[in-house]
């Protein structure tokens, strides 16, 4: 039988990772692809939870810059999340694997409300829980959410799945020079301004200890592969 690495993990996706080749909303095959991988590993009994981003509907802090208020921006942001997180849902659902999706902003018609005892009683139940809404408070992203989640769950680890097979030193889409890092410390995230998560989530994480590894899930069979162990990606840790 495999021997997973890890038992508990939360997925971090960004709204982007939804898109496919599409500029903007959602593509159905993107995220069926994804709900399979999620359904690979929760197969091995692994806990899973996720948090998906918005920008792929909505940015706030886009918006915020044209002159939108920002409490504003970000709350609308928030509902794009809650958007693709009901997808996400649904197409796992559809593939056998029990969901819940909970939600930092009340919605009762359409989410639980976050309790996190009740959340981690989900995982303990074998259901995949996805968190929807960001923290609900604007200024706040959802790298942000991810890792206070994360926490609140006592994950062993956040797995950010990206476009891209790791960290670079400069974006590799515009430079073919760009070197990719295997491991990272958390200062030397924030020291140079690599992006991987934003200042506060890193920040989070680098105070409680808790690892990331950032890897592509463009393709297949990458989120086994993580918690199986295996070296992919980036690692970030102290």
């Amino acid at each position: 039988m495999p021997n997973p690495k890890y038992k508990r993990i939360l997925l971090k996706l960004s709204g982007e990772a939804l898109m496919g080749d599409k500029e903007f909303g959602v593509d159905t095959a993107v995220v069926n692809a994804i709900a399979e991988e999620v359904k690979e590993v929760y197969s091995l009994g692994i806990q899973v939870a996720l948090v998906i981003g918005g920008g792929n509907i909505f940015r706030g802090v886009s918006a915020s810059a044209k002159g939108m208020d920002r409490a504003t921006a970000d709350y609308v942001g928030m509902l794009a999340t809650v958007i693709n997180s009901l997808m996400v849902q649904d197409a796992l659902e559809k593939k056998g694997v029990f969901t819940r999706v909970i939600s930092a902003i009340e919605m009762k018609e359409l989410a639980e409300p976050y309790i996190r005892r009740k959340a981690v009683r989900h995982l303990e139940k074998g259901r995949v829980i996805i968190f929807a809404a960001g923290t609900g408070n604007p200024y706040f992203t959802t790298d942000t959410a991810a890792s206070l989640r994360a926490m609140e769950i006592h994950a062993d680890i956040i797995l950010k799945g990206t476009k891209v097979d790791g960290v670079y030193d400069r974006d590799p889409m515009k430079d073919d020079k760009a070197v990719r890092y295997t491991k990272l410390k958390y200062i030397d995230v924030l020291k140079d301004g690599l992006k991987v998560m934003d200042t506060t989530a890193i920040s989070l994480c680098m105070d409680n200890n808790l690892p990331i590894i950032v890897f592509s899930i463009k393709s297949h069979g990458n989120l086994m592969k993580v918690v199986m162990g295996e070296d992919i990606g980036t690692l970030v840790t102290s």
